[in-house]
């Protein structure tokens, strides 16, 4: 397995070499120059594996041995180790034919924790080997952030920084963040929204002469690694239900904003799971929705929600969509990124849009729609959702056809976001990792949204 630029102008490179490249350095993102197709007798095999020999199976198709199976297998251990339930994301079913694949059994209590994890100790690994400094750097919505603290804090020959837009995360977000003590850890508090923190550092990584002198590698879902990780849990999951169940095919629905998560539940349908539709749960900041109805993707204006994890305009993992569905043009996908950058919009139509709608449902959960839908199922069923997995809900039962199998993504404990379950009505015990959060000791920067201020700050923290 190789990997190339969706913009064409990046040679066929090795998995470790698109790992520390992050951003593809001709502006594109890095896929796979082609993507195996698991068959049936393959998945069957596969049924009844652990998550972590999961992991080991699918990315064995991707490493291209450059790292011995001993390694991989410590780091993937080490990875999912610590996880609070023994499964990694267990399935529970929540009614009839809606299960929620839960993705929030890591350290910091989000699915970041998934492919963030392994992540961690990869990074550390590659600079232990290599021995070389890396400096990761990464724009957050709210969980990101903590995960790849998480991951990293402490290590020798790393340093990471996180950007996160002031005042725009929960509490618990910024706190998981903030009260890390350890010193190759930086938190930028940023003026602006998380799409002005995501402008900075595609930028900055686009800067090839500043990307090289510092070290710089991803952390963010424009790395491909990250995408691969979270392919696993789709497999994993429609395994768990198949043992409930009898099935042939399952919607995924998914909340999402960056288009990371889901694309890699399309990156699993195009490696042979049998998934009927993907269903983009999103909220008010809705251009993705807008994008699978009417083949138009513009941002629009900026909103603050209950699910801010999702509050992004433009989506990181678009184009590596566009690339596929649009017949894996480089040349197209260049001009129409050229396009975007210089008008703020894009439009497909005809067969190709299409080919999106056959492929996706979508639904915008507004704000009221998302606590009505926690506000139910805690009802109903006891389950607590948080505003995230709410959002995925209340879109699975709007797109979902009757009778469809459709699995529901919960990407975070509820805990993360106490400010919307106490618009419900609804008291929570906070687990005892967040609630000493609010003992200790906060750090970071306050700084103005430029890429100037970005980088001054950047400086002093290299060369401490």
């Amino acid at each position: 397995m190789e990997y190339i630029s969706t913009r064409g102008n990046v040679g066929k490179i090795g998995f470790i070499d698109a790992f520390l490249m992050g951003l593809a350095d001709d502006g594109g993102l890095l896929v796979p120059s082609e993507i195996p197709v698991f068959s049936a007798e393959k998945l069957k095999a596969w049924q009844n594996l652990s998550y972590q020999e999961l992991v080991l199976e699918i990315f064995g198709y991707f490493t291209n041995d450059e790292i011995p199976a001993e390694d991989l297998r410590a780091m993937v251990n080490a990875s999912y180790g610590t996880f609070r339930d023994p499964g990694v994301t267990p399935v529970r079913r929540l009614k009839d034919n809606l299960y929620l694949l839960e993705l929030f059994h890591g350290p910091t209590f989000a699915f970041k924790d998934i492919a963030l994890q392994f992540m961690g100790e990869l990074y550390t690994y590659v600079s232990r080997k290599q021995n070389k400094t890396i400096h990761i750097l990464g724009a957050t919505s709210g969980d990101t952030g903590a995960s790849a603290i998480q991951g990293v804090r402490g290590k020798d020959g790393i340093k990471i920084c996180i950007l996160h837009p002031h005042g725009k995360v929960s509490k618990v977000q910024e706190l998981q963040m903030t009260t890390v003590p350890d010193d190759n850890v930086l938190n930028l508090s940023v003026d602006g929204n998380f799409d002005d923190c995501q402008r900075i550092i595609k930028d900055l990584f686009a800067d090839l002469e500043f990307k090289s002198a510092n070290h710089l590698c991803a952390i963010n879902s424009i790395n491909f690694v990250r995408i691969l990780a979270q392919t696993v849990y789709y497999f994993y999951a429609y395994f768990q239900v198949a043992k409930q169940q009898d099935v042939k095919e399952v919607n995924f629905s998914v909340p999402t904003g960056n288009f990371g998560d889901i694309f890699a539940g399309y990156l699993a349908k195009r490696m042979g799971l049998p998934v009927n539709k993907l269903i983009l749960a999103t909220n008010e900041n809705n251009i993705l929705e807008r994008f699978i109805k009417e083949g138009v993707y513009m941002p629009g204006d900026f909103r603050s929600t209950y699910s801010p994890s999702m509050d992004i305009q433009v989506a990181s993992n678009f184009e590596r969509y566009l690339y596929y569905v649009l017949g894996e043009n480089p040349q197209l996908i260049t001009e129409l990124m050229n396009q975007f950058r210089k008008e703020g919009k894009l439009v497909i139509s005809g067969d190709d849009l299409l080919r999106v709608q056959a492929e996706f449902g979508a639904h915008g959960v507004g704000g009221q729609e998302c606590l009505d839908t926690i506000s139910k199922y805690k009802a109903e069923t006891d389950y607590l959702l948080d505003p995230h997995s709410a959002c995925g809900v209340a879109a699975a039962d709007q797109c979902a056809e009757s009778g469809d199998v459709t699995i529901s993504l919960a990407t975070a404990h509820p805990a993360k976001f106490d400010e919307a379950i106490r618009l419900c009505g609804i008291e929570q015990a906070f687990p005892e990792q967040i609630s000493s959060l609010f003992e200790k000791t906060q750090r970071q920067t306050r700084v103005e949204g430029t890429q100037e201020a970005i980088v001054s700050e950047l400086m002093k923290f290299y060369n401490a």
